[in-house]
């Protein structure tokens, strides 16, 4: 187990220092709200970006962007909504993926901007 934890902070950070490379700015890592968690919120101009990072050693059980489930996304939703409210914010929301591929010592990201919308 700590070797998917410690490769999943690996990703995080990966995706992280991606989106510092892209002008963005990140707010918060690891946001909680009741069971969903938000793995990085950033801002880029005047847009927020709800970021899921989805990482995978292997794609025997598929490309990384594909697990993020529809409980996921309304989970995700619930979270972004409150921490707007929570911190009276007025920016565009848009939900974005980061999938990562490791093979060998080689990392392969990408983002997926606004990958899906809520409703």
């Amino acid at each position: 187990m700590a070797d998917s934890n410690t490769f999943g902070k690996q990703s995080e950070n990966m995706a992280v220092q991606f989106l510092k490379e892209k002008s963005y700015r990140v707010l918060k890592r690891n946001y909680r709200y009741r069971k969903a968690e938000i793995d990085i919120l950033a801002l880029k101009g005047d847009t927020l970006a709800v970021v899921e990072v989805k990482a995978r050693s292997y794609t025997y059980y598929g490309e990384p962007e594909m697990a993020i489930t529809k409980k996921k996304i309304r989970l995700l939703t619930e979270a972004a909504n409150h921490f707007v409210n929570q911190n009276n914010l007025s920016y565009e929301v848009q939900f974005d993926v980061i999938a990562i591929k490791k093979r060998d010592d080689k990392w392969i990201i990408n983002h997926i901007e606004r990958a899906f919308y809520p409703w």
